[in-house]
């Protein structure tokens, strides 16, 4: 409920519910132990973390019950990807999840990636 005798509040209501910056959830951290492809999945092992995660490492491991994208993860918890990743990274440290690494040969050649970009150089 908003307090009207506090003007400092005005832009929150009781319908935007907490408002916390991404970066505050991470607790500013960018870095994370592995780079996740946005098109690996992941997949909660099914062991408890104990009391200290997080409510966002929470909501990961239950999305993550099946086999998920990282991509598909960050859309459904409705976070940016590079906290996503980080929050993941803090998950695979404890061993709650696992991830399977799309296979490389399903990624293009180096050569026809230099050629998009060149192609879309010249645009």
């Amino acid at each position: 409920m908003r307090d009207e005798s506090d003007p400092g509040h005005e832009w929150l209501d009781d319908e935007a519910g907490p408002v916390v910056r991404p970066y505050a959830v991470i607790g500013g951290r960018t870095k994370h132990a592995r780079q996740f492809d946005v098109v690996a999945f992941v997949v909660a092992t099914g062991r408890h973390g104990g009391g200290h995660l997080q409510p966002e490492h929470r909501r990961l491991l239950e999305r993550a019950v099946e086999p998920v994208s990282v991509a598909e993860v960050a859309a459904h918890v409705d976070l940016p990807l590079g906290v996503v990743r980080v929050l993941l990274s803090d998950l695979l440290a404890d061993e709650l999840i696992v991830v399977h690494e799309p296979d490389g040969a399903t990624r293009p050649a180096e050569n026809v990636l230099e050629a998009v970009i060149n192609g879309l150089r010249s645009l």
